[in-house]
């Protein structure tokens, strides 16, 4: 396997999620990090968010990512052989008031990264920006619906149950002009294949 201190994010997420998933521990990619790896580094995120999902013990969790070479540091987990700071935000997993429902798989060289689908990060980031007035967090949106396909009419839906119908349509288009010219299999070599939706 490649050394830690070479690995992409993308592999250095797939390394930590592959020894999650052999243990059957659920854990899932989120945050800024997933609009890092679906952004192509438009923006840049050094903390790697793995939600609890299955509400696994702390030690449990320790002792996954001792075993894989990494100390804890207050709630931060870190490599002496990379800058990349790991964290697991307990569960359960959502978007605003909703749960997700829908989690996709990356094959990486070194594991199998479970992560939040396309559609669940731009309403993770208009979450920030709805409830939170996060403007920054409105551009990372943007920025992965200008490299991925997402599903607008579930952005609406979700926008009307959060209670921003008004703020969405104010924005909508920012989204649909950045899909106009979107290819539809994004990233490719990364090779993302959609998977079975996961309820959580």
């Amino acid at each position: 396997m490649k050394p830690v201190s070479e690995m992409t994010r993308l592999e250095f997420a797939g390394f930590v999620s592959e020894e999650f998933r052999n243990r059957k521990i659920n854990v899932v990619l989120s945050g800024g990090s997933c609009v890092s790896i679906y952004s192509r580094d438009k923006y840049v995120s050094m903390d790697l968010d793995f939600v609890n999902a299955g509400f696994t013990k702390r030690a449990l969790i320790r002792a996954t990512m001792e075993s894989l070479g990494f100390h804890e540091e207050n709630r931060y987990f870190r490599h002496p052989d990379s800058d990349f700071l790991v964290e697991f935000p307990p569960g359960p997993l959502g978007v605003g008031d909703e749960p997700v429902k829908q989690i996709d798989e990356i094959r990486t060289d070194t594991g199998v990264l479970r992560i939040i689908s396309p559609t669940d990060c731009v309403k993770d980031r208009l979450s920030w920006f709805y409830h939170s007035n996060d403007t920054e967090c409105l551009e990372q949106a943007v920025f992965v619906a200008e490299t991925h396909a997402v599903d607008i009419q579930e952005i609406e839906r979700w926008s009307k149950a959060e209670g921003k119908s008004p703020l969405f349509t104010r924005i909508r288009h920012r989204l649909e002009v950045k899909q106009t010219g979107a290819p539809s299999a994004m990233v490719p070599t990364l090779n993302v294949p959609r998977v079975a939706s996961c309820d959580q």
